[in-house]
């Protein structure tokens, strides 16, 4: 599972870098970046870094404007890759309240006619 989504977010770097027009070699010489290492996480053998200074720098080197969706997306599938929640939806309370009750959804667990109501007006933003 852990491979699957670092592999998720190697997949969404590799696809900005090659829309930019770098071959990995030329994006790593540009950047000062070691090839191999790239390599190994555009490939999801390696986790994303832990450290935002390091994901704000490859954000730069992948022209992602900050704020944009993009921005989000790439920070998002860094966080889930080392099995953390979104720092955003940690400051929500209510949504933070409700959490449990997704993560039972998402493991199949039945829920009780309640539940399923309150999991779809978590989803509609009611």
């Amino acid at each position: 599972m852990k491979r699957e989504v670092s592999k998720e977010f190697g997949e969404f770097f590799k696809n900005r870098r090659k829309a930019l027009g770098y071959t990995l070699r030329r994006f790593c010489m540009e950047k000062g970046l070691d090839p191999a290492n790239i390599s190994k996480l555009e490939r999801g053998e390696m986790p994303p870094p832990q450290k935002r200074e390091k994901l704000e720098e490859y954000a730069h080197h992948l022209k992602i404007k900050k704020g944009s969706t993009e921005w989000y997306e790439f920070f998002d599938l860094a966080r889930i890759a080392q099995g953390k929640i979104p720092e955003e939806l940690l400051q929500d309370s209510e949504l933070v309240k409700r959490l449990p009750l997704l993560c039972r959804t998402a493991r199949g667990e039945r829920l009780s006619e309640q539940q399923l109501k309150e999991l779809i007006k978590m989803v509609k933003g009611d």
